[in-house]
């Protein structure tokens, strides 16, 4: 029955594993909101974005790149732990 199991529901399981990795990596791309923060400084510098807009953007931003940092950590930890 063990046999069976590790046949059957470990790749299962792994492939489970690996689809929400690659999906979390996705969601929280660092390089990506880096990319949001530059554009954001870039359309206020050329005059194509208010003040105001720029400062709650790039609030919105900074918070987003924060979670994201955290969370990538955490993933780092989880996948040391495996190994």
């Amino acid at each position: 029955m063990l046999i069976l199991d590790d046949l059957l529901i470990r790749p299962f399981v792994s492939l489970l594993d690996i689809l929400h990795t690659m999906a979390l990596d996705q969601t929280y791309d660092t390089s990506a909101i880096r990319d949001e923060l530059k554009e954001n400084q870039l359309l206020y510098e050329i005059g194509e974005r208010p003040e105001a807009e720029y400062r709650r953007r790039k609030q919105e931003l900074e918070q987003k790149l924060s979670m994201a940092e955290e969370i990538r950590e955490q993933m780092r930890d989880r996948i040391q732990v495996k190994r």
